[in-house]
């Protein structure tokens, strides 16, 4: 009978696979485990990492909520009528194969662009991770469920 795959090698696993890029049967070389596994490892693990850190994360869900944001944000900043502070961060990557210019970004590597957006108290309240380097920061938020939320 095989042993189970630690737990240390599953996070190392969904961890390459998200960051690089690579397809299963690439990966699957890698740490010679089927790709039909890889798919479950990588879905298991996902779904441990957001169970784990879901509590770290608060979106307001009522228009109290996000009132109490705005406020936050005057009262501490003298910032008037917002709802969150955002920003992009470009994470190089390996270009994966096949991909031409898909991820190649306007700094001048390949990447996947990582978006946050967190309270007056620097407390997150949303993150985005995956979409292609090549889109700006504008573009990665008009495709997020923020956005759809404020207005």
């Amino acid at each position: 009978m095989r042993e189970g795959i630690p737990a240390t090698q599953r996070l190392s696993i969904t961890l390459r696979y998200l960051a690089s890029g690579m397809d299963l049967e690439d990966l699957k070389f890698m740490c010679a485990i089927s790709p039909q596994s890889l798919g479950l490892i990588i879905l298991e693990t996902c779904s441990a990492i957001i169970d784990a850190l879901k509590d770290n994360i608060q979106v307001p869900k009522t228009e109290e909520g996000w009132k109490l944001v705005a406020q936050d944000f005057e009262e501490k900043w003298n910032f008037h009528n917002c709802v969150g502070s955002v920003d992009g961060k470009h994470v190089g990557i390996q270009q994966p194969s096949h991909s031409g210019s898909y991820y190649y970004n306007y700094k001048g590597f390949y990447s996947i662009v990582l978006m946050a957006i967190v309270n007056a108290n620097y407390q997150l309240m949303m993150v985005d991770v995956g979409a292609n380097g090549r889109v700006s920061d504008g573009g990665v938020m008009k495709n997020t469920f923020f956005l759809a939320q404020v207005v």
